[in-house]
């Protein structure tokens, strides 16, 4: 398969979707993600129109979205479970999904946003832990 440039939502959804199936089945992550999300087909389109923000500059604006809150309602959710591992596991497959299919500027700031987006939630969710202790 020759590898594109995102350059549209529906550069975006593929990401996202390809990227979620393998999600679903990891043996790690599976469990949390299929834990929490109770509407795939929503959490999908939400997550498309979040990633379209980021790389696209388009699509509903940032204020619909807080990553933050979200994770750590999740964290909270799984016993505050959460490790720096899991976070390592879906770059892994994040970093893959794009290598796998796409090319470019734009596929470079995905996987830099993601690494960036992957520490800082991480140190926020430590940081609520803290606040509850």
């Amino acid at each position: 398969m020759d590898r594109i440039d995102i350059r549209s939502r529906k550069e975006v959804d593929f990401l996202v979707r390809r990227f979620y199936d393998q999600i679903r089945v990891h043996e790690t992550l599976g469990p949390i993600f299929n834990g929490v999300v109770k509407d795939w087909d929503h959490h999908l389109i939400h997550l498309s129109d979040f990633w379209e923000m980021i790389l696209l500059q388009t699509g509903p604006g940032a204020g619909k979205f807080n990553p933050t809150k979200v994770h750590r309602e999740v964290d909270s959710a799984v016993d505050n479970s959460i490790e720096q591992a899991h976070f390592g596991n879906w770059l892994e497959l994040w970093f893959n999904t794009i290598d796998r299919y796409f090319e470019g500027e734009v596929a470079d700031y995905a996987k830099e946003h993601a690494r960036r987006m992957a520490h800082m939630l991480f140190m926020r969710i430590w940081e609520a832990r803290v606040e509850k202790s």
